[in-house]
């Protein structure tokens, strides 16, 4: 139902105000002349208090002229205000019923406010629009990337259970690398997800990120070396504010991408604090990713550069939980093309943190 009667009800205000300045005018009028001839009777002229035939035809042609007007100006108020206004409510409806392309049209003559309201719902309908592509786009990848590895965990399952594939150590150590990766993926959901709504929590402190980038290495060397990837670090600032839980996770999710997709070469990971900022940087010198593609490379998902895409073992969260990870220390992290190839990743995050766990 349109806002109609919103519109009858400008009229109809319009009107009664056209109304109520003719009577108020008419009236004040008796009154000043009976004030006059009450007490200043001798500046009063008797045979003008009352008004003749030809100045009720006057007093009736203006009331009715200004209720006309009235009227007019109400009808085109009511236009600038319900023009938006019923778009905006016929929008709303269709984005009720799941239409969530629907917008609004404010109209060129509409008023500032109201035009205002009409954009502020395209905005808000657009986010809701954004936000369900990519909450559908989430579930699609998730089952996407779940499905292989379940997959493969109950094909080799039902191969014991039913006496194909003997019980060998071999086959049991690759069943708990599937199930170490399904729990490494898990974690990395959790972990974005908590970001995501505000609720990642940190335990700061003090931290040497020397002995934790060494910690890291040592537990993640072997796979670097099964790459032949050499690890080369510098570290100038070894003591910074963060959670060396997380640091430790966002920069082994930086080196597990380095390792899938970098090729042989080395393996550069730098530590430094400029201007109040904590960086944290770790590049490749691998084939690269497409300059337009590196500011898409922190969504989740999301795989950038033909070479990257040929591996297809990543979940595609890796880089997501850095960004998540950064985000939570109140920082950012970029991605970067150096001239000489490869490419670098770089977390920041301010060295005084406004906050303590």
């Amino acid at each position: 139902m349109k806002l109609v009667g919103l519109g009858r009800k400008i009229s109809l205000w319009m009107t009664a105000v056209s109304l109520g300045m003719t009577f108020v005018v008419v009236s004040t009028s008796y009154i000043f002349y009976y004030v006059m001839m009450t007490y200043w009777p001798e500046r009063v002229d008797e045979t003008a208090v009352l008004p003749s035939g030809p100045e009720w035809v006057w007093l009736g042609a203006t009331f009715l002229f200004g209720a006309v007007v009235a009227m007019a100006v109400a009808r085109k108020l009511a236009r600038k205000i319900l023009v938006p206004l019923n778009s905006v409510a016929d929008s709303m409806r269709r984005v009720s019923r799941g239409d969530l392309a629907a917008r609004a049209v404010a109209g060129d003559r509409s008023l500032g406010e109201a035009a205002s309201l009409a954009d502020d719902f395209n905005a808000l309908a657009a986010r809701l629009q954004r936000v369900t592509e990519e909450q559908t786009f989430w579930n699609a990848a998730m089952a996407h990337e779940l499905r292989t590895p379940v997959t493969v965990l109950r094909g080799r399952l039902q191969g014991l259970a039913e006496g194909v594939f003997p019980p060998t150590e071999a086959l049991f150590r690759g069943l708990l690398t599937h199930v170490e990766g399904l729990s490494r993926m898990i974690e990395d959901l959790r972990v974005i997800s908590l970001a995501e709504s505000g609720h990642l929590d940190l335990h700061v402190q003090d931290m040497d990120l020397q002995a934790e980038i060494g910690e890291v290495l040592e537990f993640f060397g072997n796979e670097l070396a099964s790459a032949d990837q050499v690890p080369v670090v510098k570290v100038t600032a070894p003591s910074v504010l963060g959670d060396p839980l997380r640091i430790r996770q966002a920069l082994l999710a930086l080196l597990d991408n380095a390792r899938r997709y970098a090729g042989p070469g080395i393996v550069q990971i730098e530590a430094f604090v400029q201007d109040g900022t904590c960086h944290l940087r770790v590049r490749d010198h691998g084939p690269g990713i497409p300059q337009e593609q590196a500011a898409h490379v922190f969504s989740a998902f999301r795989r950038a550069g033909v070479a990257r895409t040929a591996h297809r073992s990543g979940s595609g969260l890796g880089l997501a939980v850095v960004a998540a990870i950064a985000h939570a220390h109140s920082g950012t992290v970029i991605c970067e093309l150096p001239a000489g190839g490869g490419c670098a990743f770089e977390m920041r995050w301010p060295q005084a943190l406004p906050f303590r766990a």
